[in-house]
């Protein structure tokens, strides 16, 4: 489990597809607190450590197969790109965001990009099937980032980013028409299913 609370923006090494697609990720993180079959939380993917680099190298390596790269946007990165990165919660870790699992739902579209003050606001199209679990005020997790919902209507929803999240996370570098990894709120999920 994770917060969606980012603690480093890894850079991807390098990318190989064979079977399936193997990535390499370089990190601020420790390795060596860093075991192999840990899970690490990249942009929003819950993915598991194969491989690791020594101290002074500081990388990661993970496998990601098919069914991962057809709901995500990891089959979209490229060497050189950006990934946030957050470690999974240990007992007695605060939750400074909210529960995150790292299970992607589907990818959003980013619609519209503005700058109000020194924050910005963005709006996003996810999946029609996935706006039932978004609500203004709720919290959804974007490439990995727990952040709160400012408004929502039948095909998009707004969030707003302090400059703090701008500088910590890769949403400080994206563009219109990218896209990024949506992870609806694990409560609003059950309570849906629930009510069926």
């Amino acid at each position: 489990m994770f917060t969606g609370i980012v603690t480093d923006i890894g850079q991807i090494r390098h990318v190989e597809k064979r079977g399936d697609t193997h990535i390499v990720i370089a990190t601020r993180y420790d390795v060596g607190t860093i075991d192999i079959g840990a899970s690490i939380a990249c942009s929003g993917v819950c993915l598991t450590v194969v491989d690791k680099g020594s101290a002074a190298e500081r990388w990661f390596a993970v496998t990601v197969s098919g069914e991962t790269l057809a709901k995500t946007t990891v089959g979209d990165w490229r060497e050189g790109d950006s990934v946030n990165l957050e470690r999974p919660l240990r007992l007695g870790d605060e939750l400074g965001g909210h529960i995150v699992s790292g299970h992607v739902d589907g990818v959003a579209a980013i619609i519209e990009m503005k700058d109000e003050g020194e924050s910005r606001r963005m709006t996003f199209q996810p999946p029609l099937e996935l706006m039932r679990f978004i609500a203004a005020k709720g919290s959804v997790a974007l490439d990995g980032v727990s952040l709160t919902v400012n408004e929502v209507d039948k095909k998009q929803f707004g969030i707003n980013l302090i400059p703090h999240t701008l500088a910590s996370t890769t949403f400080g570098r994206t563009q219109p028409g990218g896209n990024v990894n949506l992870e609806v709120d694990l409560l609003a999920r059950y309570v849906a299913r629930l009510a069926k």
